[in-house]
């Protein structure tokens, strides 16, 4: 385990930014940081004191939010068909043909480990986005389905909210959602967030399924004592015999003035499947099979 504190880490990160680079996480469960955080300052030669504090924030938050167990997957090995040939091997419906332009897709079983209960979890997301999955060992599986632009602290990632039986999703009223959100963004502690607020719930009905859409708020709390205002939306839904969602945040002022759109076309393409699927052939053996 990496023993320097996040303020040290994020430092570390900073003194070593460069304009062309971008965090991605390494393979082995440690994180690679690179960072396409730019530091700007108005004569060139130094950086001003509010870009700094800006990058240490976002490093911050990214490094708080990291998780051990990534894999990550470059955006090229997915695609819109490549994601519906998927789908339509378990005789689903295809992701709709009009994602935005400069959008990549993906389709993966989530649960593939004998610790989970397997999913089929589908949505699209920016060409340049990093995809990250969950790490698999004979103890079973770990970790979740995410994509992001790290160093600029957009993300979206899969969330099945513990213990949660079977639900309507549309019959659920806002402290059903605001829990389930909070256990999403909350999963490294909670002390991390304060001031969530949810702004927005709109029911829909895609592919014959039941999801509701939920615009939200919240600040997070870095590690290196820092607060950053993050906006989202997510999609929630109940596939199987649970409530799951894919939320989708980034900084507020990168949401207002330029991810709004993009994080609302992810959630809005966001499917999850699980009754009636024979998974059999997507999954790992269980430790008695080793």
């Amino acid at each position: 385990m990496v023993s320097y504190s996040i303020l040290s880490t994020a430092c570390i990160v900073l003194a070593n930014l460069s304009v062309s680079s971008a965090f991605a996480p390494a393979a082995g469960g440690v994180n690679r940081i690179i960072s396409s955080v730019s530091l700007q300052s108005n004569d060139n030669s130094e950086v001003t004191r509010r870009g700094f504090v800006e990058n240490l924030a976002t490093a911050s938050a990214v490094i708080a939010g990291a998780s051990s167990a990534w894999v990550p997957t470059p955006a090229m090995a997915y695609g819109l068909n490549k994601a519906n040939d998927r789908l339509a091997s378990y005789g689903l419906p295809p992701l709709s043909k009009s994602l935005p332009g400069g959008f990549s897709a993906l389709a993966e079983i989530y649960g593939k480990g004998a610790n989970r209960s397997p999913l089929l979890v589908a949505f699209g997301f920016p060409l340049d986005w990093v995809v990250t999955l969950p790490s698999q060992d004979v103890n079973g599986e770990d970790g979740t389905i995410q994509a992001g632009e790290y160093a600029k602290g957009d993300t979206a990632t899969f969330f099945v909210v513990p213990d949660a039986k079977k639900t309507d999703v549309h019959s659920q009223d806002k402290e059903f959602f605001k829990s389930a959100l909070i256990g999403a963004i909350s999963q490294k502690g909670s002390n991390i967030y304060q001031d969530f607020k949810i702004t927005k719930l709109e029911p829909v009905t895609q592919d014959n399924d039941k999801y509701v859409l939920v615009d939200f708020k919240y600040t997070l709390l870095t590690g290196a004592g820092f607060e950053v205002e993050r906006k989202g939306v997510a999609s929630v839904t109940s596939a199987g015999d649970g409530v799951q969602l894919l939320w989708a945040a980034s900084i507020a002022a990168r949401y207002k003035n330029k991810t709004e759109g993009q994080l609302r076309a992810i959630v809005d393409s966001f499917r999850c499947y699980g009754s009636g699927l024979n998974f059999s052939a997507d999954l790992r053996p269980s430790n008695d099979d080793f």
